[in-house]
């Protein structure tokens, strides 16, 4: 699976997608989920509770190891795929469509910083070999 143009990435393996009413939904690249394998768990940040752009806001763990998740974007969590508590093979599935949480942006250029499908399938591409 490639990774989606649409898109923007952050080099630690999460996409990001600005939606419409300006908030930004947030999971982890096809990348990130092939390198785990079985996705058995996920722990996303609570709604109403506030990320840092950089900073570990999340656990994913498969059955070969657990992978700390990054906020892509500083802001405030207004909501969290719930479905994924009860099914997180829905990551391997399709990572992304199976996003994990949504951000309030505190600063939207944040996103626009963040790196395009072709840089992010450059630092994928490099991790493979």
């Amino acid at each position: 699976m490639s990774s989606p143009e649409q898109l923007k990435y952050s080099a630690t393996h999460q996409w990001a997608r600005r939606e419409s009413d300006g908030t930004v939904t947030v999971g982890i690249t096809d990348h990130a989920q092939e390198m785990l394998g079985d996705v058995v768990f996920v722990d996303n940040p609570k709604a109403g509770s506030r990320v840092k752009q950089g900073a570990v806001c999340g656990v994913i763990e498969s059955v070969k190891a657990a992978s700390d998740i990054y906020a892509p974007v500083s802001g405030e969590v207004i909501a969290v795929n719930a479905e994924l508590a009860d099914a997180p093979e829905k990551v391997n599935e399709n990572p992304y469509t199976a996003w994990m949480f949504r951000v309030k942006p505190a600063d939207p250029a944040e996103l626009d910083a963040l790196l395009d499908a072709a840089a992010y399938q450059k630092i994928a591409d490099a991790e493979k070999v």
